[in-house]
């Protein structure tokens, strides 16, 4: 076959919906055939998978933030290459980002649940996180797998992938070269320096709160009424990509929270006696309940409130869509069924375009079959007694990671944020409801449930993760099989690599007393495991409440899975998404001249991504000054109500930064 030179720019259909007849053609049309496994690309994908796994469970730990490793090395891929003096690396640098990238999905669906095994006493050895953490990647793998055409190409333009469009930029700014990687270069350089400011030396905030104001503070206390704005760069590109659409949906979710809920249950909180109150939020801190003042904070009654109603929201959405995509999960079981029959001299990728060739189905289910196997003998002489258990065991593992996986991979396309620690509570609660019944219970059952909840929780961060990794790769043309394949092993060593930081992060710093690791999602998990496995109360009405807005969501044609997303993540996280979005509808809308509308977009959507860009990368440095322990914040002034107001005057500069630089663009001739 011969081998073309690709294309250095996105088609212009790359972002949006397709006219009908009108297809995509990636920059490395499918009658090419570029360079992609080689020796280097996978050597550099093992480097990066072993660095960012170690780097991101030890932040994710340390600091309760887990930053995303597509990002930071894509960057690293361009930057090697260019130093190396390599030509027509975008197909290997793919290949590199797709088996580095293991490393931040892996350590997210470990570091959420197994820590949790540490801070309630239980026993956890390397052999355990290791073999949950690699077989709930290699589930989210084959799983996600028939459903890569579904996402990356049907409903291409549909969805904005808001991670997967920066990583993309990256790599085909690197390949291009000229005044594109020099636009994402710089924005890239001011979004970076910028987030590593507020970050490293606390310089200003990097989240301003309505208790800047006397009557913010008075709207605190009094009518628990708090708005959070985060300032970073990152986060402002991040809204730009999504959109002002799903922003707006998101950010309404936080509102109806913040704002209606939360005032609401502290109005009625006040008059209550500590024991209702207790039996309300579901609390059983005593230091808490001692002083209900502390305890009906905003923040507090979110946490305890809103955050459930969210998780309710979220498996109900997942439900929704689950029922709504059942076509597609039926075409993927039917083809599944009919390759599987299919003899061996038909060869399943003949008649299929390089670009659509996935793993034969045969090799899936194959791969399916042989982790669902290990994961039984795994539960049952490593961690159950009975066959009953095993069983029930493997059952809720496999149907809850097959039913959310296209819930995991949907937010992801949405957002680029996977709620894949509300899906794992739930998961946790179910499973521990499941496993009471046929006889599990005290330090057993607790160490089961995470077990099974990080297994779970792992093959849905994958799913999501892996999602992104895919759209990647539709955009520039490389081989689906390819990356399928390889990412097997990025999964294994990533798998690896955070079960070894992970005990000896225990033996260094532990996960419970002074100075231990934060850990906060595993401290989350810990807290409904406990009372469900050793008696105590669940705020199932909470979760009803929240199942039933998803279904009212829906019925009135609100996309129900943003909205409780909304709900589920922070205000302050959410709010300045509508700020990027309202900037690239400015920008987008400004003109009469459609041409010059495009051209502006596109430049915006360049300098978003090299805000992302360069945030995540600061996160990956930031991270390593932690772990020398070097601490150069300004903490006494970071902390001061003058930093929040020079965080907002910092913000607001960024913006116009933002909008200025975007509308400088020119329409192409």
């Amino acid at each position: 076959m011969k081998q073309e030179q690709p294309q250095t720019s996105l088609p212009e259909n790359a972002y949006r919906e397709l006219k009908p007849g009108e297809e995509y053609r990636p920059v490395m049309p499918a009658s090419s055939n570029p360079r992609e496994v080689t020796p280097y690309s996978v050597t550099m994908g093992v480097v990066m998978a072993i660095i960012f796994s170690a780097a991101a469970a030890y932040l994710g730990l340390r600091v309760g933030q887990v930053f995303e490793a597509a990002i930071p090395i894509a960057i690293i891929a361009v930057g090697m290459g260019s130093v190396l003096g390599k030509k027509n690396m975008l197909g290997q640098n793919v290949i590199i980002q797709s088996i580095g990238a293991s490393s931040g999905v892996i350590v997210a669906g470990a570091i959420f649940t197994l820590p949790a095994l540490y801070i309630l006493g239980l026993d956890a050895a390397f052999w355990q996180v290791f073999l949950s953490s690699l077989f709930g990647g290699l589930l989210g793998i084959v799983l996600l797998i028939p459903f890569r055409k579904y996402f990356v190409k049907e409903m291409h333009g549909k969805y904005p992938f808001p991670e997967a469009t920066a990583t993309t930029e990256v790599l085909i700014s690197g390949e291009k070269g000229g005044n594109q990687a020099k636009l994402l270069a710089v924005a890239g350089l001011v979004g970076g320096l910028y987030d590593f400011v507020v970050g490293t030396f606390g310089l200003w905030t990097d989240t301003v709160t309505t208790r800047i104001c006397e009557w913010g503070q008075v709207a605190a206390d009094k009518f628990k009424v708090v708005f959070g704005l985060n300032t970073t760069a990152a986060v402002l590109g991040l809204g730009y990509i999504i959109g002002l659409k799903y922003a707006m949906i998101i950010t309404a979710g936080s509102c109806l929270v913040w704002f209606v809920i939360v005032p609401a249950v502290g109005s009625l909180a006040e008059a209550m006696d500590p024991a209702t109150l207790a039996a309300l939020v579901g609390v059983t801190d005593k230091a808490l309940l001692a002083n209900p003042s502390e305890l009906l904070t905003a923040e507090n009654l979110y946490t305890f409130i809103g955050k459930p109603i969210g998780i309710g929201g979220i498996a109900m959405a997942g439900i929704i869509g689950i029922v709504r995509q059942s076509k597609i999960i039926r075409q993927a079981v039917g083809l599944a069924v009919s390759e599987f029959g299919r003899g061996k001299g038909k060869p399943a990728t003949a008649t299929i375009e390089r670009t659509q060739q996935d793993l034969t189905m045969k090799r899936i289910l194959s791969i399916l079959i042989a982790t669902l196997v290990c994961i039984f003998v795994f539960f049952h002489f490593g961690l159950l007694d009975g066959w009953v258990q095993s069983v029930t065991a493997i059952l809720i593992v496999f149907i809850i990671a097959f039913l959310f996986t296209t819930v995991a991979a949907n937010a992801i396309a949405i957002v680029g944020t996977n709620p894949v620690s509300g899906m794992t509570l739930m998961t946790l609660i179910l499973s521990s409801l499941v496993l009471v019944s046929v006889g599990l219970s005290g330090t057993t059952g607790m160490t089961a449930a995470l077990i099974i909840g990080g297994v779970v929780c792992t093959a849905l961060s994958m799913a999501g993760g892996f999602i992104t990794d895919l759209k990647i790769g539709y955009w520039l043309g490389t081989t689906p099989k390819k990356q399928e394949a390889w990412k097997f092993l990025g999964t294994f060593v990533s798998a690896a690599t955070v079960a070894g930081v992970m005990i000896i992060l225990n033996k260094s710093f532990g996960f419970v007393g002074e100075g231990a690791l934060v850990a906060p999602q595993a401290n989350a998990m810990a807290a409904v495991i406990q009372p469900l496995m050793t008696g105590g109360q669940t705020p199932w009405m909470l979760y009803f409440c929240g199942a039933a807005l998803a279904l009212t969501l829906t019925a009135i044609g609100v996309p129900a899975l943003a909205f409780a997303l909304g709900m589920f993540i922070p205000m302050d996280l959410n709010a300045p998404l509508v700020v990027g979005g309202l900037i690239a509808w400015f920008v987008s809308n400004r003109s009469k001249d459609a041409a010059l509308n495009k051209a502006r977009f596109d430049r915006g959507t360049l300098i978003a991504s090299g805000f992302i860009a360069g945030g995540a990368l600061m996160g990956v440095v930031s991270a390593i000054l932690k772990f020398c322990e070097v601490d150069w914040k300004l903490s006494k002034w970071a902390a001061s109500n003058g930093a929040e107001w020079l965080g907002l005057v910092m913000y607001l500069v960024l913006i116009g930064y933002f909008a200025w630089h975007t509308l400088r663009a020119k329409k192409e001739k």
